[in-house]
């Protein structure tokens, strides 16, 4: 599976579920992983990140004392120790208004429950190989909620670029009449 260093990153797992902290530590040992800190709630994953400073965070969202989201949160202060951690968000809350709460608290990637290990591995290469660029705006510092595709091939996907568009396509049929 791919040739990124799993033996060179630092992981911390989040969940109350102890079975899901060992399964989730099952897969990324698989793939190399040997540093790997397990959390059973959101103020001991806080505690973990500002002391170890780990390479990504896997965390679930529905957990005591501080769930997933405030976890996130707390994490995506500006003026934090780590506002740029890669943060992976697990639920078995898969409704869009839930994805769009974690977008907007500054997930860096959404997996749904239960998880594969292909599935968590595309998740890291993701966060690895195409990593996005962090933006600051008024409400939000994290990393930018817009999926880019490089490869796109059509017309631009923003109004500005169709308007643009069309008024060259008019420009053109005014000169073949």
């Amino acid at each position: 599976m791919g040739s990124m260093h799993f033996d060179r990153m630092r992981f911390v797992i989040a969940d109350d579920s102890t079975h899901m902290r060992r399964i989730i530590r099952a897969i990324l040992h698989s793939l190399g992983a040997r540093e790997i800190y397990e959390a059973e709630d959101g103020a001991v994953a806080l505690e973990i990140v500002e002391s170890q400073q780990p390479d990504i965070l896997i965390t679930d969202w529905v957990m005591p004392v501080i769930d997933g989201i405030e976890l996130v949160q707390f994490i995506r202060n500006p003026k934090g120790r780590t506002p740029f951690l890669p943060i992976i968000m697990l639920t078995g809350y898969t409704e869009k208004g839930r994805i769009q709460q974690a977008r907007d608290a500054g997930v860096t990637e959404f997996l749904a429950k239960p998880i594969s290990a292909t599935a968590l591995y595309e998740r890291i290469q993701s966060i690895v190989e195409l990593p996005r660029p962090f933006v600051k705006a008024k409400g939000y510092f994290g990393p930018c909620r817009r999926r880019q595709k490089k490869n796109f091939k059509g017309e631009g996907r923003r109004e500005q670029d169709n308007r643009a568009l069309l008024d060259d396509k008019a420009s053109h049929e005014k000169v073949a009449v």
